[in-house]
């Protein structure tokens, strides 16, 4: 039986293949016996599953972040796929598993993501701007090349806070040359620094996957831990007090309502703008994912992070570049101001590297 990815199951299908426990927990049913509840995932997507009447060996064997080889059938629960776990068990050595290969990530790799963000602090003219930026991101350097931007919504992948970052920073790009009046080192610093703190307020693990929320992250969230890092950063440095609530009010404004984290709404432009496009790139990420795992005039189960909208697959959608397929890097090279292999300025490389 060929492995088949979780974005090509079936409903009453047999599957058999390995892939990621990325959440599991024990939970007891109505009558009385332990079953397992499991997400797992692999690079196509997630899908929930259930190892009934399960003892009390396999609710210590079997943990997070683990790979499985699973036998099991494709059912429906309430419009989702779920997924009956016949048989389980480890991965072995002798499977020649490769952890990476079920995780899934941004289609365009990090350090070049890294890099072209790098750029992009380069363009930033306002010398109190740029020297917060090159020192915030510095000290968030290693963490920025794998962390996801969330842990279950959009670009909960690896390296998906990056990926989020640069594709917000190409459409503000292409904004600007539209709205003239906009500063464009307010709005770069600002989008660079909006969801930082997201190192802060989750545990993420090498591959990506978020373990659980920090203390301060649950306590504060990330939009607070954000204002304290550029407050206590641009204190230290000796920012103009002026920069620095600027871009604090960046950060306060940009989720725009309090039942969402933000106090104030956005006071200037360029705070109006990053709040939207903060929600273009979050939306087309969700609509991306959604559509890669249907057919053409199919319709999604119904979204609950967009309002519980179906979307539709016409024949006019383009899926010549779906959501974690490196095939669509060169264009993402072509769009970007740098080539992957272009000598990057040394004096800003030095400063982000040392």
């Amino acid at each position: 039986m060929d492995q088949k990815k979780i974005a090509e199951f079936n409903v009453n299908e047999r599957i058999e293949g390995y892939y990621l426990i990325k959440e599991i927990e024990a939970k007891t049913a109505s009558n009385g016996n332990n079953f397992l509840d499991i997400k797992l995932s692999d690079k196509t997507g997630d899908i929930n599953a259930k190892l009934w009447d399960c003892k009390e060996d396999d609710i210590l064997r079997f943990t997070k972040d683990s790979i499985v080889k699973i036998r099991g059938d494709v059912s429906e629960w309430q419009g989702k796929k779920q997924l009956r776990i016949v048989l389980m068990r480890l991965a072995k050595d002798t499977d020649n598993i490769n952890l990476e290969d079920y995780v899934q990530t941004a289609p365009y790799e990090s350090d070049y993501m890294y890099k072209q963000i790098i750029n992009y602090i380069e363009k930033i003219e306002n010398q109190d701007i740029s020297k917060l930026v090159i020192e915030i991101v510095n000290m968030y350097k290693d963490k920025l090349l794998f962390y996801p931007a969330a842990k279950q919504n959009h670009h909960a992948i690896r390296s998906g806070l990056l990926y989020h970052i640069l594709r917000m920073l190409m459409t503000a790009e292409r904004l600007t040359e539209v709205y003239t009046n906009i500063n464009k080192d307010i709005l770069y610093a600002g989008i660079i620094l909006h969801d930082i703190a997201k190192i802060e307020e989750m545990d993420a693990n090498q591959l990506g996957i978020v373990s659980n929320y920090t203390v301060e992250g649950q306590l504060l969230g990330h939009i607070i831990q954000g204002i304290k890092i550029i407050d206590n950063v641009a204190t230290r440095l000796g920012i103009k007090r002026e920069i620095s609530v600027l871009l604090q009010h960046m950060l306060l404004s940009h989720h725009y309502e309090p039942e969402f984290g933000s106090p104030k709404k956005p006071m200037i432009p360029e705070g109006e703008l990053l709040h939207y496009i903060d929600i273009i790139d979050a939306r087309m990420y969700d609509m991306e994912k959604a559509l890669s795992s249907i057919e053409t005039n199919e319709f999604t189960d119904k979204m609950w992070i967009l309002d519980n909208r179906r979307l539709y697959k016409s024949e006019l959608y383009n899926s010549s570049a779906k959501l974690g397929d490196n095939s669509s890097y060169e264009g993402m090279k072509r769009i970007c101001v740098l080539d992957k292999d272009e000598v990057f300025d040394s004096d800003i490389l030095s400063k982000i590297n040392k």
